[in-house]
């Protein structure tokens, strides 16, 4: 697993130096000149419902009924001027699949809010100071299924919050752009007593004494200070086919520095017509705060590692339906 990290970290930062090397006509790009800049507000919302059912009638191969959905909701505004731009985004997802003769459970849960600030440094340049904002939770219980008795993670619980000052680098170059912060405070929320008390998620634990009462809760938030890496990069390779990367790479100064969490999300949408979308989702993480099995030594309140981190991946094949509600609003507003 080692191993195979490095490989993974390795392919990560060989995506991100071909991404910022190369010549933008390599990219699909074209450099934009002020009076191709679209200045002023854009904005763009949209809902989509996913859904995937099998049934199942004296099928001699076998096979379980099940039905599964996920619905899902995005927004953006851009906001642009000759010489600064505010960007921010939020998207939410939520997804349950029943199978027969079993309880319901989640696929999906995410609840994203990115918000990023830049400030031309040159107008000859392509970087801009910039700082970022983003956060990220869940809206139920996870369950390490099937046990469904001791919830894993909760409703911020974690939740993430970054924030950061650095430079960025693409105002011209349209749908990509490489940010690199030397200061970034990392901000893990922890609201749950439970998980809290038994060191989630990279929090400390709470302190037992011999009889195992509490003499100290568990710590709700967690901070550090460190090193973010972002790219973005998002383009319509073909024609209704649209690809959308963002990757992003942290490491804290003082706990650990140099061991990088790795948070990589590559979708690829492909619109049927005006209504029907395919999407192929792939997302890859890896915290080395985040341990997959621990024990507390109740004689020292030590905590004793019998599974490390492991990397996480999650992938996501769906055909649904996504409206455009700017339209709708559109057309009500003129009716």
């Amino acid at each position: 697993m080692h191993s195979y990290f490095k490989y993974l970290l390795t392919v990560c930062i060989i995506f991100v130096s071909t991404i910022v090397s190369a010549q933008p006509d390599s990219l699909f790009f074209k450099k934009k000149t002020n009076a191709d800049i679209q200045l002023g507000w854009r904005t763009k919302k949209e809902a989509g419902l996913y859904l995937n059912q099998v049934s199942f009638t004296n099928w001699n191969a076998g096979g379980t009924n099940s039905i599964s959905g996920i619905i899902s909701g995005k927004a953006s505004a851009k906001y642009k001027q000759e010489k600064y731009f505010w960007n921010s985004s939020i998207n939410m997802r939520y997804g349950l699949n029943k199978q027969e003769g079993e309880s319901v459970f989640k696929t999906e849960d995410v609840i994203e809010v990115i918000s990023n600030f830049g400030l031309e440094k040159d107008p000859q340049s392509n970087w801009f100071y910039s700082a970022r904002f983003s956060f990220n939770t869940q809206f139920s219980n996870g369950f390490n299924y099937p046990n469904r008795d001791e919830p894993i993670s909760r409703f911020m619980a974690p939740g993430y919050m970054f924030l950061g000052l650095g430079m960025e680098y693409g105002r011209h170059i349209e749908r990509m752009s490489f940010y690199a912060s030397p200061f970034t405070l990392k901000t893990t929320f922890v609201l749950d007593d439970d998980l809290a008390n038994r060191g989630a998620f990279g929090v400390d634990p709470a302190i037992y004494d011999m009889e195992g009462n509490i003499l100290q809760n568990g710590q709700k938030i967690r901070r550090e200070l460190g090193i973010l890496l972002t790219n973005q990069f998002e383009e319509e390779l073909f024609e209704n086919i649209k690809v959308n990367s963002l990757l992003r790479l942290y490491t804290d100064y003082l706990n650990s520095f140099g061991n990088i969490d790795i948070d990589w999300e590559l979708n690829v949408d492909m619109k049927v017509n005006q209504y029907v979308k395919a999407t192929f989702g792939s997302h890859l993480r890896y915290d080395n705060d985040i341990k997959n099995k621990v024990e507390i030594n109740e004689m020292t309140n030590e905590e004793i590692l019998i599974e490390g981190p492991r990397l996480q991946w999650k992938q996501i094949l769906g055909v649904g339906v996504v409206v455009d509600l700017d339209n709708i609003i559109g057309v009500v507003s003129k009716s």
